[in-house]
C-alpha cells in the first residue's frame, strides 16, 4: 500500500522520454500509484534503474493491437490520471485519446505532454528542449555577454517547463474534480512552460544576455576560479552581503559595485583574489557567513556536503544516490523510492487474472 498525500490516486503513465516519466515520478514521490505502460519487448523481470521510474510498477502492452487498446481502456476505467506523451493525433489514431477514455471514465484526468502543444503550426513537427526554449524567448537570455546563447542542458524545457508543469496541472485537475466530479484534459506544452518560468523577465527592460544583474553581467553575481582550478559561486547582491564578502576576503579600495562602467575592473579584482586560495580554503573562509558565497560542487560532491547530509537531501537506494523527493510535506510518511518492477496482478486495476492470462498468451501483455 502506498502512502502520502496522493495515496489512492492511480496514474497510467504511457512510456516516453524525460518530461513524462518526470511528471510521473513527482506524483509517485508523494504517494500516487503509478503504472508505467511500456512496449511489450521493453519490459523484463529486472527492476528498472532509471531514477524517474522510482516507486512505480510497469507492464508491457501492445497498443497497436485491438486487444491491447481494449485492455488499456479497462485499466483507464479504474484510473484517476493518464499521462500521454505522443505527438498530437497519435493517441486518437490508437483509440486511446481523451474522448475514447472519457467515454469509459468521465472522472479521468488526461495529461498531454508535448513540446509545441496540441495546436499551432509547429504542433505536428519534431523538436527538443533546445527548440522549445528557443521559441519561448528563454534561450536568448542565457549565456555570457558577447557569446552565443547557451542552453542549461535540458532542464528548462523537459523538466521545469514540461514534466513539472504537467504534474502541477494534474493536481489542479484532481482538485477541480472534487467539485465537479469530472476529469479534464491538460495540454502541457514545454514552450508554454518555459515562457511562464521567465515571466518576470518579459517586458521588464532586461538587457542583452550577460549584461544584467542576475545573468553574470554583474561581478557580484558570478562564479570565480580558485587556485586549484575549482570554482566559487558569488551572489552578494545586497549591500550587507557584499560587506561580508569584502571583509572575509580582506578586500579594500574596490571599484564602485553600483557603477556599471566599473564592473570590468571590479571583476578583475575578484578574479585575482579568488585565485589566491583553493576552493577548500575559501569554503573555510566563508563558512557560517552571510557573504552568499558557496562552492560549485559536482553531483558526487553535493551528496557529501554537510548541509545536504544533515537534511538528507540525497538518499541511497541500492547502489544509486538520488535526490530526495521535493517539496517536503512535513509529517508525511517516507515515499517508496524502490526501482520500478513488473506488475503481475492487475486485478486492482480492473483486469482480472483470467483476462490477463489470455492477453499474455496472445503476446499483447508482457
Amino acid at each position: 500500500m502506498t502512502q502520502g498525500p496522493l495515496a489512492g490516486v492511480k496514474v497510467l503513465e504511457l512510456a516516453g522520454l524525460a518530461p513524462g516519466p518526470f511528471a510521473g515520478m513527482m506524483l509517485a514521490d508523494h504517494g500516487a500509484e503509478v503504472l508505467r505502460v511500456d512496449r511489450v519487448k521493453a519490459v523484463s523481470d529486472r527492476p528498472r534503474r532509471d531514477v524517474m521510474d522510482r516507486g512505480k510498477r510497469t507492464i508491457g502492452l501492445d497498443l497497436k493491437s485491438p486487444e491491447g487498446v481494449a485492455a488499456f481502456k479497462e485499466l483507464a476505467a479504474g484510473a484517476d490520471v493518464v499521462i500521454e506523451v505522443f505527438r498530437p493525433g497519435v493517441a486518437e489514431r490508437l483509440g486511446i485519446g481523451p474522448d475514447d477514455l472519457h467515454a469509459v471514465n468521465e472522472r479521468l484526468v488526461y495529461g498531454r505532454m508535448t513540446g509545441w502543444g496540441q495546436d499551432g503550426p509547429l504542433a505536428p513537427t519534431a523538436g527538443h528542449d533546445i527548440d522549445y526554449i528557443a521559441i519561448s524567448g528563454a534561450l536568448s537570455m542565457l549565456g555570457r555577454e558577447g557569446d552565443k546563447p547557451t542552453p542549461p542542458i535540458n532542464i528548462l524545457g523537459d523538466f521545469a517547463g514540461g514534466g513539472l508543469m504537467l504534474a502541477y496541472g494534474v493536481l489542479l485537475a484532481l482538485f477541480e474534480r472534487e467539485r465537479t466530479g469530472r476529469g479534464r484534459v491538460i495540454d502541457a506544452a514545454m514552450v508554454d512552460g518555459a515562457a511562464v518560468l521567465f515571466a518576470m523577465f518579459y517586458n521588464s527592460g532586461w538587457g542583452a544576455r550577460g549584461t544584467n544583474l542576475l545573468d553574470t553581467g554583474a561581478p557580484v553575481y558570478d562564479t570565480y576560479e580558485t587556485a586549484d582550478g575549482q570554482f566559487m559561486a558569488v551572489g552578494a547582491l545586497e549591500p550587507q552581503f557584499w560587506a561580508a564578502l569584502t571583509e572575509k576576503m580582506g578586500l579594500t579600495d574596490l571599484p564602485d559595485r553600483n557603477d556599471r562602467a566599473q564592473w570590468p575592473a571590479l571583476r578583475r579584482r575578484l578574479e585575482a583574489a579568488f585565485k589566491e586560495r583553493t576552493r577548500a580554503e575559501w569554503e573555510t573562509v566563508f563558512e557560517g557567513s552571510d557573504a552568499c558565497v558557496s562552492p560549485v560542487l559536482s553531483p558526487t560532491e553535493a551528496a557529501e556536503h554537510p548541509h545536504n547530509v544533515a537534511r538528507g537531501t540525497f538518499v541511497k537506494v541500492g547502489d544509486s544516490t538520488q535526490p530526495r523527493p521535493a517539496p517536503r510535506l512535513l509529517g508525511a510518511p517516507e515515499p517508496d523510492l524502490s526501482p520500478a518492477t513488473r506488475l503481475l496482478d492487475l486485478s486492482e486495476w480492473g483486469l482480472d487474472e483470467e483476462r490477463a492470462a489470455k492477453l499474455r498468451q496472445a503476446g499483447v501483455l508482457a
